[in-house]
């Protein structure tokens, strides 16, 4: 690795050349955090005051100039909470699917900017890794003895994350434990699957197969499960699919949609979705 990579350094530009709309900074220990725009620090999102005031208000204003009519309070903060949490799953889950490595990023160590799609993340930064990785002699590594030990790993690092920032969107969403925790689960589970997606068809075969292993159900204080499942499209095709945990609640805003995972949406219009995006 050159001197300034990081462990995690070929991992996000990988990330950004295939999905431009999310580009990840690494600051040194002494460098200053991104200030204006749309930046927004982590640990201002869990302390649930005026950083989270000011980011619900976007979503709040973005709601009405899209689709024309305002959205419910708790609509809005689910929006605005499935925005950050699936970047911020990526952080963790693409380092691990590239490269076997799961970093450590509690949210004093991240920051996020919603109009450009921007994260930054300030090391030093610690991370596991297997015993063979050639960067498991580096200061910060801590080697775990295999592949389960490394999922523990990815899924403690997620929880960390997260929990404080669950913590304080959770009131403004009407939702707590379970719910809550259903939404980490499809955050993690199709963000990956988005990325992998876009990386290839060989990438997106081995991340529904890693995720199935990672979040096989019953893992606390996940809820559910990857619920990776295949229907059979008008021609005999196989179109892939999830049953998500959670509904994002979309509906409210535009009853006649509906996502294509969606708790809400019956086989025939999952099928009847699929074929149309794999025929376009």
């Amino acid at each position: 690795m050159p001197a300034a990579a990081s462990p995690l350094t070929a991992a996000y530009e990988r990330l950004g050349a295939a999905f431009p709309g999310l580009a990840v900074t690494e600051l040194g220990p002494d460098e200053p955090w991104p200030r204006g725009g749309g930046w927004v620090s982590a640990a201002g999102l869990a302390a649930g005051g005026p950083e989270l005031d000011a980011f619900l208000a976007r979503d709040d204003a973005q709601v009405l100039r899209d689709y024309g009519r305002p959205a419910r309070p708790d609509v809005v903060a689910s929006f605005g909470l499935h925005r950050y949490a699936w970047a911020a799953c990526l952080l963790i889950t693409v380092p691990w699917f590239l490269h076997r490595r799961v970093p450590r990023l509690p949210v004093p160590q991240v920051s996020y900017d919603r109009t450009t799609g921007r994260m930054a993340v300030r090391g030093p930064v610690s991370f596991a890794c297997l015993p063979a990785d050639p960067a498991s002699a580096l200061p910060g590594a801590v080697v775990v003895p295999d592949e389960e030990a490394l999922r523990a790993e990815v899924r403690a690092s997620v929880a960390e994350h997260l929990e404080p920032v669950l913590a304080a969107f959770g009131p403004r969403m009407r939702r707590r434990g379970r719910a809550l925790w259903g939404m980490a689960t499809d955050e993690v589970v199709e963000g990956l699957w988005y990325v992998a997606r876009l990386l290839g068809e060989r990438e997106e075969g081995l991340a529904v197969r890693e995720l199935e292993l990672l979040l096989p159900g019953a893992t606390r204080p996940y809820a559910g499960s990857a619920a990776f499942r295949t229907l059979t499209g008008p021609h005999g095709e196989p179109l892939p699919t999830r049953d998500r945990v959670s509904c994002c609640l979309f509906y409210t805003v535009r009853p006649e949609d509906t996502c294509v995972t969606c708790p809400r949406t019956c086989d025939a219009d999952r099928i009847a979705q699929l074929a149309a995006g794999a025929a376009a």
